[in-house]
């Protein structure tokens, strides 16, 4: 039996109500703030969320102490923002909805954050999660030497690198919707 994710979208949070909940206000939500008040969407990227044609429901399932959590839930509020309506965000924290956690375990293991994309009628069209690929290339750089040309360019590159495949991953999804023979007809477009 597979997960409900209408009624797990409903259960989530928008992105201040997550917060006031869950945040610890002398620990955790002064980092996510900080954050917050660094994400800057460039103009090519407000543009391309502004050609979002269809609503899309995001559901992400998060930890309030998680670094990778922190660093990412942010800019999807941000994204949110840009979307002039399209883009409805809700929060889960994970202990609390374990079932959606172990839905969308990665890599044999429970990690957060992990982001749920889906239709105007709750269908799943794409799941991206734990850390971005600019975190995963710093990383490695760190960790094992590897190294990858594009870089990321210190704290600033990496949020500007992150921001920019959230924004990638929304259009993606955003064409996949627009493009749906299914939602064509719905809306006879």
């Amino acid at each position: 039996m597979s997960i409900n994710w209408q009624a797990k979208f409903q259960a989530g949070l928008p992105y201040e109500r997550f917060l006031a909940e869950y945040a610890r206000p002398q620990k955790d939500l002064p980092r996510w703030q900080e954050i917050y008040s660094r994400v800057q969407l460039a103009a090519d990227q407000r543009a391309v969320l502004s050609l979002l044609v269809r609503r899309m429901n995001v559901l992400c399932i998060v930890g309030v102490w998680c670094g990778d959590c922190v660093d990412q839930g942010p800019i999807l509020q941000r994204i949110a923002e840009a979307s002039e309506g399209k883009v409805d965000l809700r929060f889960l924290d994970r202990d609390d909805h374990q079932d959606a956690q172990a839905e969308v375990a990665l890599c044999g293991g429970h990690r957060v954050p992990v982001t749920v994309f889906l239709s105007e009628d709750f269908h799943e069209c794409a799941r991206v999660g734990d850390r971005t690929l600019a975190k995963y290339r710093q990383m490695a750089a760190e960790r094992v030497g590897w190294s990858c040309p594009t870089g990321s360019g210190g704290e600033d590159g990496l949020l500007a690198a992150a921001t920019q495949e959230w924004v990638d991953h929304f259009e993606r999804v955003g064409l996949m919707l627009r493009l749906s023979p299914r939602l064509r007809g719905r809306h006879n477009d």
